[in-house]
């Protein structure tokens, strides 16, 4: 059994899936350092891909520093701090990009997105976060921020709703 999870989907790079869950993975401390990455014949044979494929997927984790490779042990997690917001953020641009993007084609404002993207996280089961009340004599910053923390919430759906969107175009 794989230390992550994937589901490859067609239409996309095969690499560039792999890579994105093992970052993900990572990141979200499913794989934490210093545990034992799958070697290259295993990854491919598990995720039943060439063993080209799983050798690219390796030596580019390697290169971007995810795993360390060493002889007689194999490859390993590296022990570096992966978990901000910031690369957990990162994880997220290609899809909200796309998101955006097709909002903006169907001529939806950020309220509409937000209530779509709320209305599939209730859906699904997801916790709502519960916002602070302001006064109504603030400036405005403690809306702004309270919107700030809604899209950032909304965040962790967008690959769903990214491959839900996806599937129906296709």
């Amino acid at each position: 059994m794989l230390p992550f999870s994937i589901a490859l989907r067609p239409g996309l790079p095969v690499t560039e899936q792999i890579l994105f869950a093992v970052r993900k993975a990572v990141v979200t401390r499913q794989l934490r350092p210093g545990d034992k990455f799958p070697s290259v014949r295993a990854l491919s044979q598990k995720l039943k891909v060439n063993p080209n494929t799983a050798h690219k997927v390796v030596a580019a984790l390697v290169t971007e520093g995810v795993l360390v490779t060493t002889p007689a042990v194999g490859s390993i997690v590296a022990e570096r701090e992966l978990g901000g917001k910031k690369e957990r953020a990162e994880l997220l641009g290609v899809e909200v990009e796309w998101l955006v993007v097709e909002a903006k084609k169907l001529g939806l404002d950020l309220d509409d997105v937000q209530a779509a993207v709320k209305a599939h996280w209730k859906k699904l089961g997801g916790r709502s976060r519960r916002r602070r009340t302001t006064k109504r004599n603030d400036s405005g910053a403690a809306r702004r921020k309270g919107r700030r923390l809604g899209i950032m919430y909304c965040g962790k759906l967008l690959w769903k709703v990214y491959y839900g969107l996806l599937s129906r175009n296709t």
